[in-house]
């Protein structure tokens, strides 16, 4: 409950939401990922209570604070998408991986439109050749979209 407060309170203020805003590595927004590259909060759910099927490579490619409060279990933080830093973690996390392994990318930092990491995250996927990328559709932000909706969540990093 706490970890829903603080992400109610970070979008709640956009001076203090500002402060983890990153300039953009690359130009791509959330928006240039394609519609059936998006991946509904629901369709994640199912695929994670599936028992037999395969589970996706998840990632999460925001702030590291927003990660330590409150993200999907199984997810590794990787860095902020909006950030060599974050793009180049990106990279060397999934470079030896099959080209057609499943991965799933988010990161709820702040409404879709407005998220600088998805976009460039995603784009460096597609670049390195990886066919089934998924980027998870949070349209407000993590906690409103995933947390309060009852969908298991994991603290700490």
């Amino acid at each position: 409950m706490i970890a829903l407060l603080a992400f109610a309170f970070l979008f709640a203020c956009p001076g203090l939401r500002a402060q983890y805003a990153y300039p953009a590595a690359h130009t791509e927004s959330a928006y240039s990922i394609p519609q059936a590259h998006l991946l509904q909060a629901e369709e994640l759910v199912r695929i994670l209570r599936s028992s037999g099927a395969v589970k996706p490579l998840m990632l999460q490619v925001g702030s590291h604070m927003l990660f330590a409060e409150g993200h999907i279990p199984g997810a590794e933080y990787i860095g902020p998408g909006s950030q060599p830093e974050g793009l180049k973690q990106l990279q060397m996390r999934v470079n030896a991986l099959p080209r057609k392994k499943m991965i799933v990318i988010y990161c709820g930092c702040c409404p879709w439109n407005h998220c600088p990491n998805v976009g460039p995250a995603y784009e460096t996927l597609r670049e390195m050749g990886f066919t089934n990328v998924k980027a998870l559709y949070l349209p407000d932000n993590f906690g409103a979209d995933w947390a309060s909706k009852g969908y298991p969540v994991a603290q700490g990093y």
